[in-house]
């Protein structure tokens, strides 16, 4: 099967990323949000991202104006019925995942793979809401998508191989690299990434070292480009905590506890980058 037309839902961080890398790639895309405040933000986000490109000699104008061209923002689910693949971008909160599949479904053809970038919500659990549970399936893209060359695939218990196979061929389609994961908690990056930033919450919080310590030791002892505590305030520190009561809850096992600081943090409104202030400030 072809790939003629994409359909995101959500213009947020991760949807514009996605819409932005389709686009590149030459593939149409519709990108949805619930209000036009939010796409036209979610299109001034991208068109910013093109521009940096250009100045970076990566982008040419010629191709930033033809990727912006096939962009197309919307506020109505209607307009994604002709997609062969829809990909739900939306806060990593299950009852709202589960309403917009149901939806995506009822307006879609029987072909259109349906699929979720969730980092961390099991694929089975959501394909189990639709009609035809085999064509759904997880592509999880990492932050930020028009830079970050790995897709996770992940297979729910339902999944079928020609979902799976449109879904490998999708994301080489746009120059990203697939792994084909199983369905669990994490998947395979961040059930190795959460619990080792959780770890430096912890190490953080019996006074080890101090924040800036912890993250040149990880930079420069294992060559990460990023400390644990300033990727954490990158993430989003409301989110880091989401994800470990996924893991914590799906595993039953209390390695994944979240640490009481993150906690605490996330209950002071202290979420990193995007409030101003997390382990570091940023005001």
């Amino acid at each position: 099967m072809s790939i003629q037309h994409i359909g995101v839902i959500g213009a947020g961080t991760m949807g514009n990323g996605i819409a932005q890398a389709c686009a590149v790639a030459g593939v149409p895309v519709t990108m949805v949000d619930i209000s036009d405040a939010a796409v036209q933000h979610g299109i001034a986000t991208i068109t910013k991202s093109l521009d940096r490109l250009i100045k970076k000699e990566k982008l040419t104008e010629a191709q930033r104006d033809a990727a912006l061209a096939l962009i197309k923002g919307s506020t109505s689910y209607d307009d994604l019925k002709g997609a062969d693949l829809v990909i739900e971008a939306a806060t990593e909160n299950l009852e709202l995942k589960l309403r917009i599949l149901r939806q995506v479904e009822s307006l879609v053809g029987e072909s259109t793979v349906i699929a979720s970038n969730t980092s961390s919500i099991s694929i089975t659990q959501m394909a189990a809401v639709l009609a035809k549970p085999e064509r759904a399936i997880g592509l999880h893209f990492f932050n930020p998508v028009p830079m970050m060359a790995l897709v996770e695939v992940i297979r729910g218990l339902q999944t079928n191989d020609a979902t799976h196979a449109l879904a490998v061929a999708f994301a080489e389609k746009l120059g990203k690299t697939p792994i084909t994961v199983k369905n669990q908690p994490g998947f395979v990056v961040n059930r190795i990434l959460c619990p080792m930033i959780n770890e430096a919450i912890f190490v953080l919080a019996e006074g080890a070292a101090s924040a800036e310590d912890i993250d040149t030791g990880m930079k420069l002892g294992c060559n990460h480009p990023i400390g644990p505590l300033a990727l954490a305030d990158m993430i989003g520190l409301d989110t880091m905590l989401a994800v470990m009561n996924v893991f914590y809850d799906g595993f039953n096992d209390p390695k994944y506890r979240p640490a009481p600081l993150l906690k605490e943090m996330v209950a002071a409104g202290r979420l990193g980058r995007k409030t101003g202030r997390g382990f570091y400030s940023y005001e």
